[in-house]
């Protein structure tokens, strides 16, 4: 009788998904301390003590306060650059912009309810807005992916970044108007995925008619 061969623990076994229950209660717990007493009077012992693991446990899975803040931020932006790259090099730079956006957002809504509840994502947006520290860093994240952006579009489009404007001026017009959307959202009633993805939709839609020399004939 042959001897049995071990089996390898599949991707995504018991180890990694309890890992990563205990990475996304740390954010959850995290985001929800922060939005209730604010960012700078939340300790790490106490979004530690909250999900009952040690502070050494934490700082396995975050290194500051800082990276747990923008976790569910990033993920998005993740998915947003995995689908612009993935878009067919045939289209032009700003449907490319728009399609990846509209794409990421059919499916983003489950991603980050898998973590925390969108409200509570939306009271984070606002968190950061109001929190100089966090606003600061999220200003300096927001031009770092805006060259990545940049740099992936002229790559799509053969051009030297550093010697031909455009893209960065169009990733520059498109990444104001996802900022405009995202305030917009943030200040309103409405916390729903489907909300944002309409009023980005919108948005985006008014952007072209927005940077035209004529605006007369777009009223």
């Amino acid at each position: 009788m042959a001897t049995p061969t071990p089996q390898t623990a599949p991707a995504g076994g018991l180890r990694e998904r309890k890992k990563q229950r205990t990475r996304d209660a740390l954010i959850r717990a995290a985001l929800e301390l922060f939005t209730e007493q604010g960012y700078e009077a939340t300790t790490v012992d106490e979004i530690a003590e909250a999900v009952d693991v040690s502070q050494r446990t934490y700082f396995r899975y975050f290194a500051n306060k800082e990276d747990v803040a923008f976790a569910v931020q990033e993920m998005v932006e993740a998915r947003f650059m995995a689908e612009l790259t993935a878009r067919p090099a045939t289209e032009a730079p700003l449907t490319a912009l728009r399609s990846a956006v509209m794409v990421a957002w059919d499916d983003i809504g489950s991603a980050i309810e898998s973590v925390i509840p969108v409200e509570l994502h939306m009271r984070s947006y606002q968190m950061i807005e109001s929190t100089p520290a966090l606003m600061a860093v999220h200003l300096r994240r927001s031009s770092e992916l805006e060259e990545q952006i940049a740099r992936l579009i002229a790559a799509r489009e053969g051009l030297d970044v550093d010697a031909d404007p455009r893209p960065r001026v169009l990733v520059a017009a498109f990444c104001g108007v996802m900022r405009v959307a995202g305030k917009i959202w943030g200040e309103g009633p409405d916390c729903s995925v489907a909300s944002i993805r309409e009023l980005t939709q919108s948005y985006l839609d008014h952007m072209a008619p927005a940077i035209d020399d004529d605006w007369r004939t777009h009223r």
